[in-house]
C-alpha cells in the first residue's frame, strides 16, 4: 500500500471538455468509488467534496489544479463527490475508479451550492456550460445522503 493507498482500480475513463466546463459533482450511492484523477492534455480545477456523515470534514471540499505539464494526479477516497472544471480551451481528463460505474446507482450535488461553497475560478466566464443533467442536482441540505 504505496503511501498508505491500498485501492485496486478496476475502471479507466477518459473525457475531453472544452473551456469553462464543469463537470460535477458526482458519486456513486451505495457502491463508493476512490479515484485517482489526472489531466493528459491541457488543465484543470478538480474539486472533492466530503460525503461521509461521521467525518469532522463532512460538506467540506479540496481542490488542486490540475494539468499535463506538471503531471500530477489527485487521489479522491470513496466517500467524496468529485467534479472539474476545464480551465484550458481544451482539457483531456482520465481518471481510474475502484469499482465499476453503474447509472443506477449514479448520484450527484449541486456544483454551486451555497453551503458547500466551491470557489470555482470563473474568471470572465461568469456561468459555466454544464449538462442538463448537472443543473439539476440537489444541493447538499437536500440530499437526503451521505455514507
Amino acid at each position: 500500500a504505496e503511501l498508505g493507498i491500498d485501492v485496486e482500480f478496476v475502471q479507466d475513463n477518459q473525457s475531453q471538455s472544452t473551456m469553462g466546463t464543469v463537470r460535477g459533482m458526482h458519486f456513486q450511492k451505495t457502491r463508493p468509488q476512490a479515484k485517482l484523477v489526472r489531466v493528459l492534455s491541457g488543465q484543470v480545477f478538480d474539486v472533492a467534496i466530503d460525503l461521509r456523515k461521521d467525518s469532522k470534514t463532512f460538506g467540506c471540499w479540496h481542490a488542486v489544479a490540475l494539468d499535463s505539464v506538471s503531471k500530477q494526479q489527485f487521489y479522491i477516497p470513496a466517500g467524496f463527490a468529485h467534479g472539474f472544471m476545464t480551465l484550458s480551451e481544451t482539457a483531456e481528463f482520465a481518471y481510474r475508479c475502484s469499482d465499476y460505474y453503474d447509472v443506477a446507482d449514479e448520484g450527484g450535488l449541486l456544483w454551486n451550492d451555497p453551503d458547500v461553497g466551491i470557489a470555482w475560478p470563473l474568471g470572465d466566464i461568469g456561468r459555466p456550460l454544464l449538462s442538463v443533467k448537472d443543473k439539476k442536482l440537489p444541493r447538499l441540505k437536500d440530499l437526503g445522503f451521505s455514507y
